[in-house]
């Protein structure tokens, strides 16, 4: 499962390297709200898993302070909603001070914790924050979706030298994925800033990230027996974007269709279709592209009007069938 691979990833990076540690809200002796962090307080001590009190703005500061003085913090937000009591620390502490350091003071910090829609929270915990801190220069920011995203992704993230906002997903913590032996063994690391091609396809490229990357292959997978291969990216990295990837894909496939979670208005798909825009590929579209985003509203409590606030499957195979001028009774697509 996905919160098994997190607790993987930390647990390896911790025996490898003692000044990697753990604090938030309830990761020590309760195992994590999530229980992603199970086990890891009674194996390496107060020392190295610290309960926090409930202000993110005073633990994410002293995270980052240490941070700067050497150790590898891993600062757990119960939920990265709350990450906004400690935004200040996250851009103005640790994304700038390299630069405004001149190079010589490293903040090598993972901002990580649960990102998104979960289920049933409403408008105030259910925001996707990739296209946030997307924004700023200076952070790392990823977000994956399987198991050996998580993990793969983690263990970079705690390695690197630069302060990484990871953006975990509620609603996959409980997933099952397969894991090679490669991912089981101590030393996999999956390199920040390259997406993976989950699905290859010659129709039309679905560029995705997070739990989305999940609609994408359902609606793929439903869409096959219509006779058309959709070609599903999965993201992985936000900042920095595998544009070499997605432009590749668009070129193979002369269409494009972005799917996440968050608002369309300046989101990750807005950037996504800015980098084709700007590249070689644009001369290679044979459609307008597609973003298939979360309604442009704060989220609604009630479920009925929560599943109508997010994408879903059918929004996606909808906006294929557009963007390939098939009518929905098409028969089968043919290139």
């Amino acid at each position: 499962m996905v919160r098994d691979a997190l607790n993987m990833a930390m647990d390896e990076e911790m025996a490898r390297d003692d000044r990697v540690y753990l604090l938030g809200e309830e990761v020590a002796q309760y195992d994590g709200a999530y229980k992603v962090s199970r086990g890891l307080w009674k194996k390496y001590g107060d020392r190295r898993v610290i309960d926090t009190p409930i202000t993110e703005m005073g633990f994410a500061g002293i995270a980052v302070g240490s941070a700067m003085a050497g150790l590898r913090p891993i600062c757990e937000f119960m939920t990265f909603n709350f990450s906004m009591q400690a935004i200040d620390h996250v851009i103005n502490s640790a994304a700038k001070t390299l630069y405004m350091s001149a190079g010589r003071v490293n903040v090598p910090i993972v901002f990580r914790g649960p990102n998104g829609a979960a289920s049933g929270v409403a408008a105030q915990h259910s925001q996707c924050y990739a296209a946030w801190y997307g924004h700023c220069p200076g952070l790392k920011v990823l977000s994956p979706f399987s198991s050996e995203d998580a993990k793969g992704l983690l263990k970079a993230a705690i390695r690197d030298d630069d302060p990484v906002v990871f953006l975990e997903n509620e609603l996959v913590y409980g997933t099952p994925f397969e894991m090679s032996d490669e991912a089981l063994s101590d030393e996999f690391v999956i390199p920040i800033g390259k997406a993976k091609v989950e699905r290859e396809g010659k129709h039309v490229t679905l560029v995705s990230h997070s739990k989305s990357v999940e609609l994408c292959l359902e609606a793929a997978r439903e869409l096959e027996g219509q006779g058309v291969e959709c070609e599903v990216i999965n993201l992985r990295s936000i900042r920095p974007m595998d544009e070499e990837t997605i432009i590749k894909s668009v070129m193979k496939t002369h269409h494009l269709i972005t799917v996440e979670g968050g608002w369309p208005q300046f989101g990750v798909g807005a950037e996504v279709c800015a980098k084709v825009f700007e590249s070689a590929a644009f001369n290679y579209l044979d459609a307008p592209i597609v973003r298939v985003t979360g309604a442009d509203v704060p989220m609604p409590y009630a479920k009925s009007l929560e599943q109508r606030a997010l994408p879903q499957g059918f929004n996606i195979i909808e906006s294929v069938k557009r963007t390939l001028n098939l009518s929905p009774a098409a028969a089968a697509y043919r290139s």
